[in-house]
């Protein structure tokens, strides 16, 4: 298993046990998804990969629907999605990903987290460069399928590292190739489960118990904020 799979192997019961969370975060990406390319999910491929991922969070088709037709309201707020980047105590790089319809309470309310629980805001790039930015697809297996061959041929897809995980295949490819890679797997017919971007630190930092408690606070309250959808950091 690659460090990318580990990585996120870390982090996925944390990240989706919160159901009404990934919710909002999954609402908020369908309606920016709808308003930069409509909503049909035939003529919206990031459309089709935020349903598939609803479906795998179990958010009801319902939920689905309403934030669609949200989206076409006249009456719905546009979401940016914003990046924050700073450091937290001990030096711990994190990064925050946002999805805000008023960046001026957004950027204020990160910068306050970070004041609070002993970090600073820093500015854009500050920390970026200490973290890989990468997509995921999850897809159901196909029967007979030979991983080796399949992987060989992914990788003139930017794919880096392609295994299988029960009964489907993980595949991990640079931030770039999302669009290539999905148009591939629906041409040659493959279910995708999910599809999501990851950035994974290229050095983690190991703290002691208490101050990994110390982070941890800081974390969760950015977590909590309605506008934040994404955290990452370089703690070990």
């Amino acid at each position: 298993m690659g460090r990318a799979f580990e990585f996120r192997k870390a982090r996925k019961l944390k990240r989706w046990g919160n159901m009404a969370k990934t919710f909002t975060r999954i609402g908020k990406e369908v309606v920016i998804a709808v308003k930069a390319g409509g909503p049909d999910p035939a003529g919206n491929p990031r459309l089709r990969v935020l349903i598939q991922n609803a479906k795998a969070a179990n958010m009801p088709k319902d939920n689905i629907d309403r934030a669609i037709k949200r989206a076409v309201s006249k009456d719905q707020a546009e979401y940016r999605e914003v990046v924050y980047e700073g450091y937290g105590p001990y030096g711990i790089a994190v990064i925050v990903e946002t999805a805000t319809d008023n960046p001026t309470r957004t950027v204020a309310n990160v910068r306050s987290y970070f004041n609070r629980f002993n970090g600073s805001l820093g500015t854009s790039g500050s920390v970026d460069y200490m973290f890989e930015h990468k997509c995921q697809f999850r897809v159901k297996n196909k029967t007979n399928l030979n991983l080796e061959a399949f992987e060989l041929e992914m990788i003139d897809y930017g794919v880096q590292e392609v295994f299988a995980e029960e009964d489907n295949i993980l595949i991990y490819a640079e931030f770039e190739s999302f669009g290539p890679i999905q148009k591939y797997l629906e041409e040659k017919g493959f279910e995708i489960v999910s599809a999501e971007f990851e950035r994974i630190p290229t050095d983690q930092k190991e703290l002691s118990a208490e101050q990994e408690a110390e982070v941890e606070k800081l974390l969760a309250r950015l977590e909590e904020d309605d506008d934040v959808t994404n955290v990452y950091h370089n703690m070990k």
